[in-house]
């Protein structure tokens, strides 16, 4: 896993994570797996994929307070 990564789960929210997945393999995959694997996997997507999405959330959230600055600077007078 990436060094680093310091993204924290309550373990209510970590749980209900893991039920996704292994209702996803159940649903989608017709493949039956247990806690230890979708816990695996959890922590492949947060390690590994979760800090791109976590920067276009950045990169949104930059764009949208650059926005609302330049209406802000507008009214100036």
């Amino acid at each position: 896993m990436r060094a680093g990564n310091n993204i924290k789960l309550i373990k209510e929210k970590r749980d209900d994570m893991v039920l996704a997945i292994k209702n996803y393999f159940l649903i989608e995959r017709e493949e039956k797996i247990g806690d230890l694997a979708a816990g695996l996997l959890l922590d492949f997507i947060i390690a590994e994929l979760a800090p791109e999405f976590y920067n276009l959330g950045v990169q949104d959230s930059y764009k949208f307070m650059e926005d609302k600055v330049e209406d802000l600077l507008s009214i100036q007078k």
